[in-house]
């Protein structure tokens, strides 16, 4: 066993201890400054919850990275840390996109504000020379140059941001599915030896944990419940983004080459990047804004099939566990390539949602009647 899954567990741990200490005193500042997420039409609760417990998220995997890197230090007696250009840049753009999701929750800021901010912070990315370089053969394309790979790398990055924003509609669901893609993300780092980047993910399990405990078993009337908001979805959103370009970039001075990442990445976080096409679809098909909001996410549709809020959370998770195997069973064990393995994953989507919309008509009949 490595020795640094030490230093990941105490990451993990400390990082949830930090949830579990600050959480209550966001709950308490929130009801002070009555701080609440207000129930409309689009929405599905009907109490008003604090809207601000992805407050506690970066403090907290911050003070777990710090803690974990002193106990190594201490241990080890050799500091393995070095700061390079990515780091620097990577922590500009995150507390750039963090501190707006707090303007966010706190006073509210345009779409078209917090658009234009998070494609700043990406930008920041490809300037450091991070940006998806390797198709890995998916529609036959392999190695990208520089002026295409950044602005794709732009894209992806808004592209997951809003993602994780967008599906954040239920319980538990933006943070249940950020936190299996990033102990996939933590898997797949650990194994090629970047300890690092595995203690940082760590840290930011840990207090997801802590905040799903409050999430999903929280009471409203307790003041014990609360939404993760702007200021966790987008944080957490940016930190996928990042995650998925980093492990998904060919770099032979970070790690060896890999047919597989950008496979992974993808799988990982293929649920709320699926949903955000579908319903992107939807509206050009009835002409409706893009930027519209309504009730046609992935969870707004199983709840219309008949599901409760923490069956439709169970289903989804459950799907993209499904999908991880799947995929994995396609590339290792049957050899398909990139192309062909998002194409069945295209048609199973579309298969599940066909199933899901003949649930949803049979449930309307029955109310019919």
């Amino acid at each position: 066993m490595s020795p640094y899954i030490l230093y990941v567990f105490s990451a993990f741990f400390l990082s949830a201890v930090c949830g579990l200490v600050f959480i209550p005193v966001i709950l308490d500042y929130c009801k002070r400054k009555k701080l609440y997420d207000i129930p409309n039409e689009r929405k599905v609760h009907t109490n008003s919850i604090p809207r601000l417990g992805g407050l506690c998220f970066i403090p907290s995997m911050l003070l777990a990275f710090i803690g974990s890197l002193f106990l190594f230090d201490y241990q080890s007696g050799v500091s393995r840390f070095d700061v390079s250009l990515w780091t620097v840049m990577f922590f500009i753009s995150l507390m750039l996109i963090y501190i707006t999701g707090i303007i966010d929750d706190i006073f509210g800021l345009k779409a078209t504000t917090k658009f234009i901010v998070q494609v700043i912070a990406a930008s920041f990315l490809p300037l450091s020379n991070l940006y998806i370089n390797n198709f890995y053969g998916f529609l036959g394309i392999h190695e990208i140059p520089y002026w295409v790979g950044a602005p794709l790398t732009v894209f992806i990055i808004v592209f997951i941001d809003n993602a994780i924003n967008l599906i954040d509609g239920i319980d538990g669901l933006a943070g249940g599915l950020s936190l299996l893609a990033l102990g996939g993300f933590l898997y797949c780092f650990f194994t090629e030896g970047l300890w690092i980047y595995s203690i940082l993910i760590a840290g930011l399990m840990g207090v997801i944990v802590a905040f799903l405990y409050f999430n999903i078993w929280g009471k409203a009337e307790k003041n014990t419940k609360l939404f993760m908001g702007d200021s966790g979805s987008l944080t957490l959103g940016f930190i996928l983004g990042f995650l998925f370009v980093k492990f998904a970039m060919d770099n032979p001075m970070v790690m060896p080459f890999r047919t597989d990442s950008l496979m992974l990445s993808l799988t990982l976080l293929i649920i709320p990047m699926f949903d955000v096409v579908r319903v992107v679809f939807v509206r050009l098909h009835h002409r409706k804004p893009l930027f519209s909001a309504d009730k046609n996410h992935i969870h707004h549709r199983l709840m219309l099939a008949g599901m409760t809020q923490h069956q439709a959370l169970i289903t989804i998770l459950l799907f993209a566990i499904a999908y991880t195997v799947i995929n994995l069973f396609l590339y290792q064990i049957v050899g398909l390539i990139l192309t062909w393995i998002i194409l069945i994953d295209i048609l199973i989507y579309v298969l599940f949602h066909r199933v899901v919309n003949s649930f949803i008509a049979s449930a309307q009949e029955e109310a019919g009647k």
